[in-house]
């Protein structure tokens, strides 16, 4: 058999088992024997082979680069190996645009449970809009202030960088509720929403500790009808935060509370005290990842204490904050993760969101 002809037959196994990215190295075969004949004849056939072979390395190049961008492989939070993640990624993502997977639709009612075993119920809402304008003047202003290393969000950048965390701006305020109040000396409000459903009506903060010290926050959120009347409460707090970190307080109201609509304004008041427990955010890694219409909060604690993480994932639809999911991850009765150890936990969403933000604060479970 003619050497062209052993080379275009290897160029054609090469270029269709690079589909499952092995035939990078028949390919390379067959483009080096291609080169050498191209010195001796210069052929139409050989450019084929030449052309066939390039298309064989270059695809599992793509490949690659689409699941982990300029990095070496890392295992996933589900334990796979690189050749998986590779072959998932590409070709579910190519099912999925080809419409041969669809997104399942939204159930009606999630339920994720909090650390006093009460259920935290998510509904569907609709989201408001915003002007371009606005959006574009929020991320240039955000974009010029690095936020401390609290803030998360993964699912925004890179595959290959989701593990190692990242910053992105914070999405401009669709808050058209009223609101007002306190804040103590050195805590700034970095965002603030308002959104409501069939069943609730939450305002959102997003709030920065610049005070220079560790503080306990508490929140009470006061919902008021057009002549100031209080209607109800909603007191939240976040236990352990350090300087510099940011983090959310979400009032929940549920609208029976409201007489069946939603209040004529929303007055928060804010204070500040010495935590009574030890921060232990610096030993604790928060993971996000998406899969379909979920998120999914992994959280690992590096140290030999016990730990509770209190972490706030924000759903968001380009600037427009859709849902707020308050998660707990827990492998203990205690509601908290042993020394050494690492859990997950699962939150759904039944509206359309491209990208979630993850703010945390973690402390040493003690008494747990």
């Amino acid at each position: 058999m003619h050497i062209t002809t052993i080379a275009l037959i290897t160029s054609i196994i090469g270029l269709i088992s690079s589909f499952l990215l092995v035939g990078i190295i028949p390919s390379l075969v067959s483009f080096i024997m291609g080169i050498k004949l191209f010195i001796e004849e210069k052929s139409i056939d050989v450019v084929r082979i030449l052309a066939i072979s390039f298309a064989g390395i270059l695809l599992p190049v793509v490949m690659y680069l689409n699941t982990f961008g300029l990095h070496i492989p890392v295992r996933d939070e589900s334990g796979r190996n690189f050749y998986q993640q590779i072959m998932i990624n590409n070709y579910s993502n190519l099912a999925t645009g080809l419409g041969f997977i669809k997104e399942k639709d939204p159930e009606p009612v999630e339920s994720v449970s909090d650390y006093a075993g009460e259920e935290m119920t998510y509904y569907t809402n609709t989201p408001k809009t915003h002007s371009d304008e606005a959006a574009k003047q929020k991320s240039d202003e955000t974009a010029s202030n690095k936020l401390p290393e609290i803030f998360e969000s993964l699912d925004s950048i890179a595959p290959a960088e989701r593990n190692k965390g990242g910053i992105i701006s914070i999405a401009p305020s669709d808050d058209d509720m009223p609101s007002y109040g306190g804040l103590p000396v050195g805590t700034l409000i970095i965002a603030q929403y308002f959104r409501e459903d069939d069943h609730n009506a939450n305002p959102v903060m997003v709030l920065q500790n610049k005070t220079g010290d560790i503080c306990r926050y508490e929140c009470i959120f006061t919902a008021r009808d057009k002549d100031g009347n209080e209607m109800a409460i909603s007191e939240k707090t976040v236990e352990v935060v350090r300087d510099g970190s940011i983090f959310v307080f979400e009032g929940r109201f549920d609208k029976k509370d409201l007489g069946g609509g939603i209040p004529d304004a929303f007055e928060f008041s804010i204070s500040k005290r010495d935590p009574y427990e030890k921060d232990m955010s610096e030993s604790v890694a928060v993971y996000t990842a998406v899969e379909g219409n979920s998120a999914i909060l992994t959280a690992e604690n590096r140290s030999d204490k016990k730990v509770k993480v209190d972490a706030y994932v924000l759903f968001f639809d380009g600037s427009e904050l859709v849902d707020c999911m308050w998660m707990i991850p827990q492998n203990t009765d205690e509601v908290c993760l042993e020394p050494g150890s690492a859990a997950s936990i699962k939150g759904d969403a039944y509206y359309r969101f491209d990208h979630v933000e993850t703010f945390y604060t973690a402390y040493e479970a003690v008494g747990e």
